[in-house]
């Protein structure tokens, strides 16, 4: 059973702390902690994915860049040790420290001008022994946990379909396309130096349950909670992907994630 537990260790509240048997979810309280998830990513990146490093990152054997400095770091742990990780930026973080990662790639200002607090979310990885439901469920819980606990009104990010050759992702683009298209108010649009078009299919030639089944399963989830997509991709060289913006509005978050945690909250907060 999952159970909810807001006091940490030393008396103050963490914003998330979320355990089902061995295993929790919570933000990375030290930079041992912090490292671990860098490590992680790592392996899973550059060890599994191929993905390739600069020489910094090589001779640390660590995925890092300078948004690990100014993000929360959401981890899994299974008996202390790190086996999933989310790196979460705020927007009142981002404005103090040069803004979002995802602008290397799309133009936010569609969700830059949406009210209130909004969160980038990326690096998502899990350790290959872990990519079970349990600590995909665990990760979610811990954003909706998160996001109500800062109430967020929106989060975004970069989310990543495996290869560079948009013809081959040809199915999965075009159904994210015709299918999942943000409203015009928060659509973001990759950049016109990197903008991939995704209407890679005719709307007709589009197996609607073939094209969600043909999507990774990050993807899938941020659709499970009522996700949109951005309008146009981005090929990633460095990690060998092809990115596209989700989008979710905290209103569209499915009430299995975000009011199960807020009575939660009201339940065991000490």
């Amino acid at each position: 059973m999952t159970s909810l537990k807001l006091v940490a260790e030393n008396g103050q509240i963490r914003p998330v702390d979320i355990r089902a048997g061995s295993m929790q979810v919570r933000l990375a309280e030290s930079a041992a902690e912090i490292m671990a998830a860098q490590k992680l990513r790592w392996r899973v990146f550059y060890d599994e994915m191929k993905a390739r490093p600069s020489e910094a990152a090589a001779a640390a054997q660590l995925d890092f860049d300078h948004y690990d400095n100014v993000c929360d770091h959401l981890i899994v742990l299974d008996n202390n040790e790190v086996v999933g990780t989310y790196r979460m930026l705020r927007r009142s973080v981002a404005l103090l420290h040069g803004g979002h990662y995802s602008a290397q790639e799309f133009n936010l200002k569609p969700v830059l001008d949406y009210a209130g607090e909004i969160l980038e979310v990326g690096r998502s990885c899990v350790d290959a022994a872990y990519r079970t439901r349990g600590t995909m469920q665990l990760l979610w819980q811990g954003i909706a946990a998160y996001v109500f606990h800062y109430d967020i009104t929106m989060l975004f990010g970069c989310a990543s379909l495996p290869g560079t050759d948009p013809d081959a992702l040809a199915l999965p683009l075009a159904y994210l396309h015709y299918h999942h298209l943000a409203p015009p108010a928060i659509c973001v649009r990759a950049l016109p130096s990197r903008y991939v078009d995704m209407r890679r299919m005719e709307p007709g030639e589009i197996d609607p349950r073939r094209g969600f089944a043909s999507l990774p399963p990050l993807i899938k989830g941020y659709l499970r909670l009522g996700g949109f997509v951005g309008e146009g991709a981005v090929i990633d060289p460095e990690f060998g992907t092809t990115d596209v913006c989700m989008i979710v509005k905290r209103e569209t978050i499915s009430d299995r994630y975000l009011k199960h945690y807020e009575r939660k909250t009201g339940q065991d907060e000490v």
